[in-house]
């Protein structure tokens, strides 16, 4: 035989490597080829989950952080109402008292009883500031629960200040 009569008798190498591979393993490269992108979209499915997680976590931390704060804002609104009203009564009963109003009617009387329970240290008896002489009465009220209601708003806004967020 000569040399032409074996490479067409005899299929070359990759010819052999052809007909040596069966179709089995050419499906079989391709269920790989499947398996791989089944574990790629299972992993990004997992990697979606855990942002997902990630997201409901800050999400979550969000909706805290602002249920405090609506908190924290109602406290300081009361506070400040508070203060706003302890200083009403001092301004109002101190211009009753200047105005000579009828001290047995009750809404004087329980307007200044609540001014007399507020005053602390401003008493109109023997407050920060006594007067003598003519008007003493109407000067000390004046005076003492003047001063007294400009410190319940000062006192009340700036604990209306640290308390709000």
């Amino acid at each position: 035989m000569s040399d032409e009569s074996k490479s067409t008798e005899e299929p070359s190498s990759a010819a052999k490597a052809d007909a040596e591979t069966p179709a089995g393993d050419a499906d079989a490269h391709k269920d790989e080829r499947k398996d791989e992108h089944r574990a790629d979209r299972k992993a990004d499915r997992k990697e979606a989950k855990r942002a997902d997680r990630k997201q409901s976590r800050k999400d979550a931390g969000a909706k805290v952080k602002a249920g405090s704060d609506a908190v924290r804002n109602r406290i300081a609104s009361v506070v400040w109402l508070i203060a706003l009203v302890c200083a009403l009564f001092l301004a109002v009963g101190a211009l009753l008292i200047a105005l000579k109003a009828n001290e047995t009617n009750t809404v004087v009387q329980f307007i200044l009883e609540g001014a007399d329970r507020l005053d602390g240290p401003f008493s109109r008896q023997d407050g920060i500031f006594t007067f003598d002489g003519a008007n003493a009465a109407i000067k000390n009220a004046l005076v003492n629960w003047g001063i007294a209601a400009v410190a319940y708003l000062i006192v009340g806004k700036i604990l209306d200040r640290v308390i709000r967020p």
